[in-house]
């Protein structure tokens, strides 16, 4: 409007937004504000100091040592939260439901209002639909010489009274009626080849009969030549089996074996933990996991007992979908050999919060738009995959081909010894395979109609299952802390409890070293062992490091100091630790 000059021209502008704080200037504020507040809490200091004086310490020199240390706090004092109890964890992510495709994204909504349940638990029973489906009758290639199959193990754990049954009815009724559909289909098939069989059976054991008849006459050799004959031609009579998508989650490994050797692909769905318990000894100690861990990954299953006869199972494909109690996990836990042989390892977690109390009592149903297309659209699926006469294996685009080498850079750098998953390798180690497990199944899910076995598997869909995965594995840290079968949680508890311990000279731990906390168990041979354990602690909050010159070797430094959360050496009447330990030492 050329009016600048009126309200001070270009010079007062310029000045105008100078004055103006912008995102660079945020390091010059906090400085203020940390200055402000180191000299409050040195004002806030004299004045417990001088009323220390008048009441509680008559001894000058108890005075001046708390002096120092109060002192010595201020100089050191630095904001800190309170740190999270071991065995807990901060609020755990919400399934991201719009990383599903949208016919089931919207089921998994529509019931999780219904029931008021966490979307995790609907969720997490739609990919263990999926699998049904697709384990082991649908691959994916993520490059040469790396395919996985798109069976997976899901588990999501919640607490009694929490609907689960009426949500796993929900997600996997229509598995349920596939089977019997198919049942019906080949019952007079079935039917048709028992009788031929028992016929030429009984055709068979009539001429034996006839030559077992004493008497001039009998052609006997000539009788057992066509009862062999018959015989024979009943052995080649197959009868086909009857068909089956699922078992009950109170099956036991043999059993479940011999049905797998029949079908080859299955899936132990119940919204009960049986599964877990029978895994865990319920009959047997020493429990045979053999057909749980073959079965995830397609390895030959074959047994060799001298008791009974097992079959032999080409490229197994086991599906687990189980929504136990938390508890359950626990026992799990302590099963032999279910984290040392990589049991664990094999199954993604989800342990949603429970809204006992706080549930709506009065909730929208189901749209019935909504759950017909979750049933005709699985039911398709089901009905198109178990079909195939074998297995398809699915590609993957470029674009997804380089998505997966960033997740596994990724993966990569979370495993090393200071950070997250550095106490969860045997489980991290299978993340990446999953994800591209979960891809498969999205893929299929996406394109029913329109041709999912013409396109690759694009970088979208990938980035959508690492959502999902980076999900269940905010849910893994949260459930092996749980069920504490993560070493490095009892080796955090050790080091815990040690620097809540006064020293010797009734002084406390203000700061400590790797090698201060190899020291503090016989359980500690080396530095390397206590790592996993001191980044669980730094991440819960209760320590905080400052590393100092590096090694050159791979780690944290040696010299790296970690400083100790003053909740852990403050006694419980909040009166400063020094003065504590020195009047009771004086006493």
């Amino acid at each position: 409007m050329g009016e600048i000059a009126r309200v001070g021209g270009a010079s007062y502008l310029h000045t105008l937004v100078q004055a103006t704080p912008t995102a660079a200037n945020a390091g010059y504020y906090a400085e203020i504000v940390a200055e402000r507040a180191k000299q409050r809490r040195i004002i806030e200091t004299g004045t417990r100091l001088a009323s220390m004086g008048r009441t509680a310490i008559d001894d000058a020199e108890e005075l001046a040592a708390a002096a120092e240390a109060e002192l010595a706090a201020v100089r050191t004092a630095q904001h800190w939260p309170d740190p999270i109890p071991l065995g807990e964890q901060i609020t755990l992510p919400t399934f991201p439901v719009a990383a599903l495709p949208k016919w089931i994204g919207d089921q998994v909504a529509a019931v999780a209002e219904f029931t008021q349940t966490p979307p995790d638990l609907a969720a997490t029973m739609a990919l263990a639909a999926l699998s049904t489906a697709a384990g082991g009758r649908v691959h994916v290639r993520i490059r040469p010489g790396w395919t996985e199959q798109s069976n997976l193990f899901l588990v999501c754990a919640m607490p009694p009274a929490s609907r689960k049954s009426d949500v796993f009815a929900a997600m996997t009724d229509p598995i349920y009626d596939v089977e019997r559909q198919l049942q019906d289909e080949t019952r007079a098939a079935r039917i048709e080849a028992e009788t031929a069989k028992e016929a030429a059976l009984a055709e068979a054991e009539a001429l034996l009969s006839k030559a077992r008849k004493s008497g001039d006459g009998i052609d006997r050799s000539g009788l057992v030549a066509e009862a062999s004959a018959v015989r024979m031609l009943a052995e080649d009579i197959a009868v086909p089996p009857k068909p089956r998508l699922t078992v009950g989650g109170d099956i036991t490994p043999e059993p479940l074996t011999q049905q797998l050797a029949i079908h080859r692909c299955l899936a132990v769905l119940s919204p009960e933990g049986d599964l877990f318990d029978i895994i865990a000894g319920r009959y047997s100690a020493r429990p045979n996991l053999g057909v749980f861990l073959r079965g995830h990954k397609g390895e030959r299953l074959e047994t060799d007992r001298i008791t009974r006869e097992q079959p032999s199972v080409d490229k197994p494909a086991l599906t687990i979908g189980v929504t136990p109690q938390p508890s359950v996990l626990q026992d799990l836990a302590e099963a032999h050999g279910a984290r040392d042989r990589g049991l664990l390892a094999r199954f993604l977690f989800a342990l949603p919060p429970s809204n006992l109390g706080y549930r709506k009592i009065r909730t929208t149903p189901v749209p019935e738009a909504v759950a017909g297309t979750y049933t005709n659209r699985l039911t398709a699926l089901l009905h198109t995959l178990t079909a195939l006469p074998e297995p398809v294996t699915l590609t993957m685009s470029p674009q997804a081909d380089q998505a997966v080498e960033e997740l596994q850079h990724q993966l990569e750098a979370s495993i090393r010894p200071d950070q997250p998953l550095a106490h969860l390798l045997d489980w991290a180690g299978k993340l990446v395979g999953a994800t591209a497990r979960v891809a498969c199944l999205l893929h299929l899910a996406d394109h029913l109609h329109d041709g999912w076995g013409r396109h690759p598997i694009d970088d979208a869909t990938v980035h959508r299952a690492a959502e999902i995965t980076a999900y269940y594995t905010e849910h893994a840290l949260a459930v092996f802390d749980l069920i504490g079968s993560d070493p490095a949680t009892e080796d955090a508890h050790t080091i815990l409890d040690w620097i809540k311990r006064p020293k010797t000279d009734g002084t406390w731990r203000t700061t400590i070293k790797r090698r201060d906390a190899v020291a503090a168990s016989r359980r500690f041979r080396t530095v390397a062992q206590v790592d996993p354990a001191l980044t669980l602690l730094e991440s819960h909050g209760y320590l905080r490091s400052e590393s100092g010159g590096q090694t050159g070797r791979r780690g944290r430094a040696e010299t790296t100091t970690y400083r100790v959360h003053p909740s852990l050496h403050t006694p419980m009447d909040g009166r400063s630790p020094l003065t504590v330990s020195n009047v009771s030492t004086n006493r």
